[in-house]
């Protein structure tokens, strides 16, 4: 069971992953989308969507922080246990916080906005649930093993992390994570279900972010309004409706 969760289930993500972004671009290109749905509503849109997404900004640093960088580089640049621990506290935990209550009122705004509901499918309510359960699982390993100290103290750096990047070494070490507490072992698994999930879902749009909208040139407006102070052109603007006309018809 050991091998099977830590060595074959995390190749198996990885692939379908891979493979399912590769046929998704391929095949699906129209269906590449979030389908926005901000013209149905976009008061709550507007405070969720940048809580959830800067939030996840901030968790997705700290996990390529805890996961791909070694605890023995850590220790060759001069910083302690300590020092880390307190950074990663001091940034993890209201990451974590705000990216779930932007989540949830992403999810109360789907559930309440009934034209964003109607276009809600299984689907998105799958995706929805997984992800939330891997934040959840994640603020609270970092509370209960950080702060609360259940189970004794736990160095996710000697034991999930070292097992996590096994996996790209193709040296798997399912022993470590097998050690790990329950809640890091959840967590693990529920986000290896969200990443095999992951090319059939919305969440494609993470890999179309528009970073090209940082050069390309500014876009130049006219007006056409002749009026000093009011625009370069030389046409008057013209009138929809004459309503003088309009009244002596």
């Amino acid at each position: 069971m050991s091998t099977f969760l830590w060595v074959i289930v995390p190749y198996l993500t990885l692939a379908t992953f891979v493979v399912g972004h590769v046929w998704r671009y391929r095949y699906d290109k129209f269906g590449w989308t979030t389908r926005s749905s901000q013209l149905y509503e976009d008061r709550l849109l507007r405070i969720g969507s940048p809580l959830f997404h800067f939030g996840m900004l901030g968790v997705v640093a700290g996990h390529v922080i805890g996961l791909v960088i070694p605890k023995v580089a850590t220790d060759a640049l001069g910083i302690s246990a300590h020092t880390y621990h307190v950074v990663a506290l001091a940034g993890g935990i209201p990451a974590g916080l705000a990216a779930v209550a932007g989540l949830v009122i992403l999810v109360y705004r789907r559930r309440t906005t009934g034209p964003v509901f109607s276009a809600t499918t299984l689907n998105d309510k799958v995706m929805y649930l997984f992800l939330g359960l891997v934040m959840v699982l994640g603020i609270w390993n970092t509370i209960a093993g950080s702060l609360l100290r259940f189970g004794g103290e736990y160095d996710y750096r000697e034991g999930v992390s070292v097992w996590w990047r096994s996996i790209f070494t193709f040296a798997p070490e399912p022993e470590l994570m097998a050690a790990a507490p329950l809640g890091f072992q959840l967590h693990a698994l529920t986000a290896m279900i969200l990443f095999a999930m992951w090319p059939f879902t919305r969440l494609v749009h993470v890999f179309s972010a528009p970073i090209g909208y940082l050069t390309r040139p500014y876009l130049v407006y006219r007006s056409r309004d002749s009026r000093p102070g009011r625009g370069t052109g030389s046409r008057a603007p013209r009138r929809g409706w004459d309503k003088p006309e309009l009244t002596r018809r």
